[in-house]
This record gives structure tokens, C-alpha cells and sequence, in this order.
């Protein structure tokens, strides 16, 4: 500005227009690093916060709009370290600077869970964390193999709790649970005790401790030599809060070691009380069972009845009526003897022939008429006779013999009517139409 010129008067607008042309060319994909704060997402999609310097006193307000926001929104959380590529612009109706993000990468301990969460996720789809690929544990193992650190707390935990609840063999194959060769050493560790034949269930852990500690246990290697062990493994490492890749493959999960041996160990006195009281529950059930099948039996046997008494009553119906027809041809038989009598009085005192001709003739039709009534009396008499001869041949014993059938009798003279109620070498007899045939029981068969 030179004499009396007057100086140039820039509205606000055009500062700002300037500022953010400046601005943007010049920072145009820079990258930033720096820790989230005062994370907001409102209704529009778009994500705004701040970054902030670890080391000194700077913060940069920052926006994700909502196209980016799909792809990067989930990684900005309240604490995260993150990286971020933009550029710097200016809010011109605020006249606030603030970077704009298109890119956003987790830094430091953030980029390690994406790593961990990426092999989850390819670890899983080749189904190594499949509940079907789960193993039941042994309910009653004799040889548990341990590995863990052989300083450390874990191992003692789990000798504590296992020997207390019951006696079991410990083998420990001692690894190092910590550092960049842990992962190695876990894996020689379950390779020497799968070498044992009688190993029965491996727990694999170690004491708590920050994220950063347990890496060991989610190490790729680490995690495919834990699926593919022969026999069942529960992973008890870290504490309850702390979670592991191995937690994921392994056949069970415990928060603690001390938690993993009472998952392996099989509480002894607990398991004896159990026995008695399942004894005394199947003692009461067999005895209400065998009361019950008695019961039936008896009812069973009372609405059968005895086959004896069927057939002698039967048998004492048919005396009955063969005395009644013996008595009626007794009665007719002596009627018929005092018409001849009488008939033959009255011949003698009628001599002539004529006389003998004429009774002839009138004996003729009656004697007749006695044979018809006779007969038919007779005929009356046997067809109920014949029926109820024809009904006790059908209940007669002999009969069902007669078709082939065959009682078989115990050695106490009782029919069998169950596979059951003999036991093999027993002796049996075998009731035929005709005769008895002796035979051993060699295999009873209730099917």
C-alpha cells in the first residue's frame, strides 16, 4: 500500500473461501495419528470428534461423513489410537478449521485387534471354532497334562483343586506363556505330552494379565496345534474378563486354572454320594416294580381261573343230562313193558285167532307210534347232548394237543409261559398229545 492509497477491505466470506483453497491444496492426503475423543454421530450418518496429540497440548476437530462413515465408522471409538488420511479445510459459516477423514487405520494396539479379529474371522469360516467339533470331557480321567508356565501360579491352582477332589496323575509340560517365543514353546509342550499313551485331557493356560500378554494364546500356530490334539483340551487362560483365540478352538472354556481343574477332576465324595442315593432310588423303584407286576398276576390269575375246574363242570353238566335221558328211556321203556302186559292179558283171555289178529293189528300202530316217539325222543335228547359234547371236546386240553399244540411243564409240575421263567440247563418237560418228551433249556429268548 503505498501514499494515500486506501487499503483493500476482504469481506469475510472471501477470507475464508482463501483460507480453505490454501488449506485444502496444501494438506490434500496428509496423514495424521492421534488418540479419538469426543466421538458424536447424529441422525445425518456423518461421525464427528477429535484427535488429539499423546505428547502435547494440540487437539484437530475432524469429520467422517457418511459415505466414509459406512466403511470406517467402527473404528472410531472413544480412546482409539487411529491414523487418519485427509485434508485440512475450513468450516466457513463457524470459521472453524477441522480435518476432513476418507481413510481411517487403527495404530499401535488397535492395528494388533484388527490382525486378531481378521484371523477370527478366517479362522472361523474354516470352522475350527464349529460347536459340533466340541468334545465332551472324560468323566473320570486318570492322567491330566498341563501346560503352563512352570513359575507361575497357574500350575499350583490346579494341583491344589484337582488333588483335593480325587486322586489323578499331573504331568506338567512346562512352556513359556509369555513373549515372542511362546508360541513355539506351547506347541513342543503339547507335542511331549501327546506322547504319552495314557494321557486322558490337556489343560492349556496361564494366570491373567494385559491383552498384550496373551498373544501367545492367539497365535495362528498355536491355535491349529490346539484343534487338531487327539484328546479333549480346556483352555483356562487369563482371567474371566480376558478372552483368546484358544478359548475358541479349545473342546471347553474356563475363566480360571483353578475353575479348569474342578471341570476335569471329578468331585470323588460328591460322585460316591451320588451312587448311594442313585442305588436307593433304583432299590425303591425295583420294589415298587415287583409289587405292582404281583399285583397284576393275581388279578390276572382270578379272572383266568383254573382250567380243571372249567372242564369238571362242564363234565358234571353233561352227567347231569345223560342221567335225564336214562331216566326218560327207563320211563319209556317201562310204559312200553305194561302196554305189552296189558296186551298180552287181553290175548290170553281173547283166544281166538280173530282176537290175536285184531290186537295184532291194533299193536301194530302203536308199537309204531312207540319206535317214532322212541327216535324222536332220542334224536331230542342227543342234538343237545351232541353240542355239549362237541363244546367240552373244544375246551378239553387233549383237544389243543390233538392240533399240534404242546404244554411245556418246570420242573415243579407248572406250566411256562415265559421265556423268562426258565434259566438255561433247566430241566423241562414237554406234554404232547401222546406222551412227554424231556429237554434242557440251552438259550432262553424273550423277543
Amino acid at each position: 500500500m503505498s501514499g494515500g492509497e486506501e487499503p483493500r477491505i476482504f469481506r469475510v466470506a472471501e477470507v475464508s473461501r482463501g483460507l480453505k483453497q490454501i488449506l485444502e491444496q496444501r494438506t490434500a492426503g496428509l496423514w495424521v495419528e492421534g488418540e479419538i475423543g469426543g466421538v458424536q454421530r447424529p441422525g445425518s450418518g456423518h461421525v464427528y470428534f477429535t484427535i488429539k496429540d499423546e505428547l502435547e497440548e494440540a487437539a484437530l476437530d475432524c469429520v467422517l461423513y457418511k459415505r466414509e462413515a459406512m466403511r470406517f465408522g467402527r473404528a472410531i471409538e472413544e480412546g482409539a489410537r487411529v491414523v487418519l488420511r485427509g485434508r485440512a479445510t475450513l468450516y466457513a459459516p463457524r470459521g472453524r478449521l477441522q480435518w476432513v477423514c476418507d481413510v481411517v487405520r487403527p495404530s499401535g494396539r488397535g492395528a494388533l485387534l484388527v490382525k486378531l479379529e481378521e484371523l477370527k474371522r478366517r479362522l472361523a469360516e474354516e470352522g475350527l471354532f464349529d460347536p459340533s467339533r466340541k468334545r465332551r470331557l472324560p468323566t473320570t480321567p486318570r492322567v491330566i497334562g498341563v501346560v503352563t508356565s512352570r513359575t507361575g501360579a497357574a500350575f499350583h491352582d490346579i494341583c491344589t483343586v484337582a488333588l483335593r477332589r480325587a486322586h489323578v496323575r499331573i504331568v506338567l509340560s512346562a512352556a513359556t506363556v509369555q513373549g515372542e517365543g511362546a508360541p513355539l514353546s506351547i506347541i513342543q509342550a503339547l507335542d511331549r505330552l501327546e506322547a504319552l499313551p495314557e494321557l486322558d485331557v490337556l489343560i492349556v493356560g496361564r494366570g491373567g494379565g494385559a491383552q498384550e500378554d496373551l498373544l501367545a494364546f492367539s497365535d495362528e500356530r498355536v491355535v491349529r496345534r490346539l484343534a487338531a490334539t487327539r484328546v479333549p483340551v480346556v483352555s483356562a487362560v487369563g482371567h474371566e474378563i480376558d478372552h483368546s483365540l484358544a478359548d475358541l478352538v479349545a473342546d471347553a472354556r474356563a475363566a480360571t486354572p483353578s475353575q479348569a481343574a474342578e471341570m476335569v477332576v471329578y468331585d470323588a465324595s460328591e460322585r460316591i454320594q451320588t451312587l448311594r442315593s442313585l442305588e436307593r432310588r433304583v432299590a425303591l423303584a425295583l420294589t415298587a416294580r415287583v409289587r405292582e407286576s404281583a399285583v397284576k398276576l393275581t388279578r390276572l390269575e382270578k379272572r383266568l381261573g383254573d382250567p380243571r375246574f372249567v372242564v369238571a363242570t362242564h363234565r358234571q353238566h353233561l352227567d347231569e343230562l345223560s342221567a335225564d335221558m336214562e331216566r326218560w328211556m327207563r320211563s319209556i321203556l317201562t310204559e312200553a313193558k305194561k302196554n305189552e302186559r296189558e296186551l298180552t292179558t287181553r290175548l290170553e283171555r281173547r283166544h281166538p285167532r280173530a282176537v290175536v289178529l285184531h290186537a295184532r293189528s291194533r299193536l301194530l300202530p302203536l308199537y309204531g307210534r312207540l319206535r317214532s316217539q322212541g327216535e324222536r325222543l332220542v334224536e331230542q335228547k342227543s342234538a343237545p347232548l351232541g353240542e355239549l359234547a362237541a363244546r367240552l371236546d373244544a375246551l378239553s386240553p387233549l383237544k389243543v394237543l390233538g392240533r399240534g399244540y404242546a404244554v411245556v411243564l418246570n420242573r415243579h409240575g407248572k406250566a411256562v409261559r415265559s421265556a423268562s421263567e426258565v434259566f438255561p440247563g433247566e430241566r423241562l418237560s414237554i406234554r404232547l398229545k401222546s406222551g412227554e418228551i424231556a429237554a434242557d433249556v440251552v438259550e432262553p429268548n424273550e423277543s
